[in-house]
């Protein structure tokens, strides 16, 4: 296995991880029914911005580990560059991560269309964002491993 193709198997993992456990964090924070709406607009706003920070703090604390791991497991060092198989596999992976969270954004603003509470366009935004995260990274695997 490769280490772009390990590297995508942390991502998909990491992204997981962080993403639930920031969940299960923010969950009993929820302001509840019946508040003013500036609270309920204040813990969302809080909740992407503290996903967005703790997912960029837990990336880059994730790479560095799994480098120093790859490094001490296999003696080799990780790619110095990115040659033009990689730099295509990195815009089909954006390309489908971007067409998965434009998606999610217009169900996001389709649930405002139908009349849905407020919350659920914020919890389809987020799982939109996530998911395209994991999107991006599953596309990397799967054309490392089968081509392009």
């Amino acid at each position: 296995m490769t280490y772009q193709e390990k590297k995508s198997i942390v991502s998909v993992i990491s992204a997981i991880l962080i993403f639930v456990s920031f969940c299960l964090f923010m969950y009993p924070r929820y302001p509840g029914e019946g508040v003013e709406s500036s609270v309920v607009f204040h813990y969302w706003g809080s909740f992407v911005l503290y996903l967005t920070l703790f997912s960029i703090v837990a990336h880059i604390v994730i790479s560095i580990i799994f480098n120093i791991v790859f490094r001490m497991t296999t003696n080799e060092k990780e790619p110095a560059f990115a040659d033009e198989l990689d730099k295509l596999i990195d815009l089909k992976a954006f390309r489908n991560s971007f067409f998965v969270f434009v998606v999610g954004f217009l169900f996001a603003m389709g649930s405002l269309v139908i009349n849905q509470p407020l919350h659920v366009m914020f919890i389809i935004l987020i799982s939109a964002g996530f998911i395209s995260d994991i999107t991006g990274s599953v596309t990397k695997l799967y054309h490392y491993r089968r081509g392009v």
